[in-house]
């Protein structure tokens, strides 16, 4: 079983260095305290893969070495919209400049609209745009209700604009709603899947949360698991709610909000 030594100022730190070189997730590991550490000598730990996390935690370092190089080209394509706030408003209005371009080319050879008019889109039609800016052959599916826009997007290799944990998907996914609500003057809540990955990425969290409620249940300890989206945390929390053995609670602040599963009338600090 693969396993770390690793060294730091306090047990945490140490613990973050064994992970870090793992490249695993802390739910998916044992750790063993060697030494405490103190004033002056450093907190020491031993992190192995837990046996029940082996084989998915052997799959997943195939596909982080499988996909390194698309991961980082898909990352640097939106760095812009996942770095800042200011610079997503920024890629927002080139592209609907672009959109609204071509629109207006249309325009003018079909109906000789004025050359001044504007129009603005949805965000199903953002995503389109976006989709063709990138060559991409894709089918979308929208349904709509009262409180929400689901947009489906299916073929053209698009499952490699979902990126880590779904970070492009959920970046992709912030610009379209501004652009809906804009567009539509409502606040819906607008969701974007791609390859049906938040589907697969919800049964992904619901077997996580029953495999932290048996190993808490076995051990007695609380386990904190890493940050997610609010909707991921609502996932685990409502998965976990009638458990008999064990209790969910957040903690942190945004964007590193998390979960922490521990055992029921346990004390929450």
């Amino acid at each position: 079983m693969k396993s770390c030594e690793a060294t730091g100022k306090t047990i945490e730190k140490a613990i973050e260095n064994a992970l870090l070189e793992l490249n695993a997730s802390r739910e998916d590991v044992d750790i063993k305290i060697l030494e405490e550490g103190g004033l002056f000598k450093k907190a020491k730990v031993l992190v192995t893969i837990s046996d029940d996390c082996s084989e998915k935690y052997n799959k997943k370092q195939v596909e982080i070495s499988d996909d390194e190089d698309l991961e980082l080209d898909v990352k640097s394509m939106f760095k812009d919209i996942l770095s800042d706030e200011k610079e997503i408003e920024k890629e927002n209005k080139k592209v609907l400049k672009e959109t609204e371009k071509e629109e207006k080319k249309a325009e003018k050879e079909e109906v000789k609209k004025d050359k001044k008019e504007t129009k603005k889109v949805s965000g199903t039609d953002f995503i389109k745009g976006l989709f063709d800016i990138l060559a991409r052959d894709f089918n979308v599916f929208k349904e709509e209700d009262e409180e929400r826009i689901l947009v489906k997007v299916e073929g053209g290799n698009s499952g490699d604009l979902i990126g880590y944990r779904g970070e492009c998907l959920n970046a992709i996914q912030y610009v379209a709603s501004v652009v809906e609500n804009e567009f539509s003057g409502k606040r819906k809540r607008f969701v974007l899947d791609i390859e049906n990955y938040r589907g697969k990425r919800e049964e992904t969290l619901k077997a996580l949360a029953r495999r932290m409620e048996n190993k808490v249940g076995k051990t007695g300890h609380a386990i904190k698991l890493e940050p997610m989206t609010a909707n991921e945390r609502r996932i685990i929390h409502t998965e976990l709610q009638s458990s008999e053995t064990v209790t969910t609670t957040s903690k942190g602040t945004e964007p590193n909000r998390y979960v922490v599963v521990l055992p029921k009338n346990s004390e929450i600090n």
